[in-house]
């Protein structure tokens, strides 16, 4: 990643106010970049946009949805940016199950919104559209899926997620190829992570926030799928991959506009279990946990991708092995229960992860 490009970009983020457009969005400013985003209000009390003041360095911070396509129209033209990252999602399964209208409606209709305000803008240059690893159709396979696999879903999340990835490479092929009317055209891209961890996450239904609110609450946390694995990583390593495959959009244009698997290293497949045993052990005093017993909705139960693409033409590789993500998760809310200021100390991880070699 080349630090110097982004001073200066106009990068728009959708999905700001949520926790991983919250860290992009705060990595953005450290790099000089005018950063505006577009989202709903934050969908947690408390919230990362919140504790982290994420707003405060922006260019503009405005709170709209991806479902309303003339006010995304309307921001696209007031803000004019050349870089969009666009991560305005319903990213929860378990909710997709309880709204899977809501859930279509965000993460298919919004990516069709998003792409067509890009088409009526003259300035965008490059577009990422943020997906997940729950996009592939899910075979239960013990090796990872690679870019070239069909898109699936079990449950309405995961379609949702693998129809926006359809979605984007339709507008790809049909709109954005090639050169506009003597200007660059639009270089268009997916990228899709696995399970991100970090500090700020407090949503409801995922492991490490429901552990971190037992815990501090002084019970014991109830988990669900102890034998599931998944890929796990910290939240600063797809945002890495994220950033330089914008890079890479950017400077050589179609090359790069496809689709980009952003995962952990095999060994960092863990179960969560493992999880829960290691986060139990750091975190000390009464925390503990037990087993939910009841019946419950579809997740896959063994999911992994291949991310041998990103390594071999992005040089992307994480930096950060899955007990380091771990520690600076701990840090983090260890750092907001004594009140610090969240802004400086989130600055600090990206500084620090910068510092690792990968």
């Amino acid at each position: 990643m080349n630090i110097d490009f982004w001073r200066g970009k106009r990068v728009l983020v959708t999905g700001h106010s949520g926790f991983k457009g919250g860290w992009l969005s705060l990595w953005l400013q450290s790099l000089g970049a005018e950063v505006s985003g577009y989202a709903l209000p934050p969908p947690t009390v408390p919230s990362l946009f919140e504790k982290a003041a994420v707003a405060r360095g922006m260019r503009t911070s405005l709170m709209a949805d991806v479902r309303d396509l003339d006010c995304l129209k309307a921001a696209f033209r007031e803000l004019h940016p050349e870089v969009v990252f666009h991560l305005a999602a319903q990213p929860l399964v378990r909710h997709s199950y309880a709204d899977p209208v809501e859930t279509y409606a965000t993460n298919v209709m919004g990516t069709v919104h998003l792409l067509e305000a890009v088409r009526a803008t003259e300035d965008v240059r490059v577009v990422v559209n943020v997906t997940t690893d729950k996009c592939y159709e899910n075979r239960e396979w013990v090796w990872g899926y690679r870019e070239s696999d069909p898109m699936g879903g079990h449950d309405p999340y995961s379609s949702s997620k693998g129809c926006s990835e359809l979605v984007t490479a339709a507008y790809r092929n049909s709109f954005f190829h090639g050169m506009d009317q003597g200007r660059p055209g639009v270089a268009l891209a997916t990228a899709r992570a696995g399970n991100v961890i970090g500090g700020g996450d407090w949503a409801a239904d995922r492991l490490i926030p429901d552990m971190i609110r037992a815990f501090s609450r002084g019970e014991a946390v109830v988990i669900r799928s102890p034998q599931s694995i998944r890929p796990w990583q910290h939240v600063l390593e797809p945002l890495w991959g994220y950033l330089t495959l914008a890079e890479r959009l950017w400077e050589h244009g179609s090359e790069f506009a496809e689709s980009w698997n952003f995962g952990p290293d095999d060994e960092d497949a863990k179960p969560v279990e493992w999880i829960v045993q290691r986060l139990v052990g750091q975190w000390g005093g009464r925390a503990a946990w037990h087993l939910d017993d009841r019946p419950q909705p579809h997740e896959a139960t063994f999911l992994k991708l291949d991310c041998s693409k990103a390594r071999a033409r992005l040089e992307w590789r994480p930096r950060w092995d899955l007990g380091t993500a771990l520690d600076h998760v701990i840090s983090w809310h260890r750092a907001c229960e004594r009140g610090e200021n969240m802004q400086d100390t989130s600055m600090e991880q990206i500084a620090a992860f910068l510092r690792t070699q990968g």
